[in-house]
């Protein structure tokens, strides 16, 4: 469960932007910035969140940071103006940077590295049941009062701070290193990361934004939409994971990269709602395919510090998927067609890094 709520409340404004726009007198991309504000502290942070968490200790660090998302959901949820609302995203971004490496980092090391890639593939899979479930959410709130959504994520992070993972705080003698995290490997899965996130695995915005203003769809139509993506995600997470482990991680990650630069290039060709959907649903498993790869190579490269190389290179991805909407909504905004084929297209570089790793 501690994997599906990062992406729940990363995702679960997507469908919700008129709704937004409207309460706080605003254009679409000051509204985008909801999930911006999320993202880029979320990235920044992710850079120590790690490393900070496996010295100060797994359970006290998750169920604190439990704790403040469920502050800032409050927040959210009676924000009386756009300012308020970006800064209670920016709060929620910011404990989430927390939870997910050092959840990951404990399943590294209670699982034998030959079974990995398959618990990576379960614990992907609620990930994306998380960015799943988020837009019906999202968009059944927005056909009746958007503020709810939020009290819904109240309840589940406070919830989730009852059940932190174990781990205690570590001697100064045993504090895990820094320093390995910027060599050249490291960097380079960094950098493809990055880009795939940026374009391809971030298209999920593009798709939510062309199914309300160019196919006219509702808020929770909206949603439909985008759960047809991350369905296929959860489906396929397990089996991604013995692909993992079957082939090898330079194998996988070449592939996952190659087949999600296609298959979110078609979506391009969308013409009406349900072709959108239809091309989304294919999408929305190589966009899985490509997480289970980068969480999987993040939490193995550095046994010493499986929680700080995760994060420094989640970091990466998040940063991505929340430069995305600033790069990419006012190309949509002009071009549907371009702006898919522009984020695919990025996915290039990310098979050209990966090769060289």
């Amino acid at each position: 469960m501690g994997g599906f709520m990062g992406p729940f409340g990363a995702s679960i404004i997507l469908p919700m932007f008129p709704e937004l726009r409207e309460t706080f007198n605003a254009s679409s991309q000051a509204v985008s910035w909801g999930f911006t504000a999320y993202l880029l502290p979320f990235a920044l942070l992710l850079l120590v969140s790690g490393t900070l968490g496996e010295r100060w200790g797994r359970k006290k660090t998750v169920r604190g940071t439990y704790l403040l998302y469920t502050v800032a959901s409050i927040i959210c949820a009676i924000a009386p103006n756009l300012t308020v609302f970006l800064i209670a995203r920016s709060f929620q971004g910011i404990a989430n940077a927390f939870i997910t490496p050092l959840l990951l980092a404990g399943l590294a090391e209670i699982v034998p590295p030959e079974k990995f890639g398959r618990k990576v593939g379960i614990y992907s899979s609620f990930q994306a049941l998380g960015m799943g479930m988020a837009p019906i959410v999202g968009g059944i709130a927005a056909d009746t009062t958007w503020r709810a959504a939020f009290w819904g994520t109240v309840a589940v992070s406070f919830l989730l701070s009852l059940f932190p993972p174990s781990g205690e705080p570590r001697e100064n003698t045993d504090l895990p290193p820094i320093r390995p995290l910027f060599q050249g490997r490291i960097l380079r899965i960094g950098c493809a990361t990055l880009a795939a996130a940026a374009g391809p695995m971030g298209v999920s915005v593009l798709v939510a934004v062309a199914a309300r203003d160019n196919f006219n769809v509702s808020g929770s139509k909206a949603g439909l939409i985008l759960l047809a993506g991350a369905v296929s995600s959860f489906l396929l997470g397990p089996t991604w994971g013995r692909v993992l482990d079957r082939f090898g991680y330079r194998q996988s990650s070449i592939a996952a990269a190659i087949f999600l630069t296609g298959f979110v290039s078609l979506i391009s060709t969308a013409n009406n709602a349900l072709t959108l959907g239809t091309l989304w649903f294919l999408a929305g498993g190589m966009v899985g395919f490509m997480s289970v790869v980068l969480q999987a190579l993040g939490a193995t490269q550095i046994p010493d510090n499986r929680g700080g190389t995760l994060s420094f290179i989640l970091s990466f991805r998040f940063l991505g998927v929340g430069l995305g909407p600033i790069i990419w909504i006012p190309v949509i905004e002009q071009s549907f067609k371009g702006a898919i084929l522009g984020a695919s297209a990025l996915g290039l570089v990310t098979v050209y890094l990966l090769s060289k790793n």
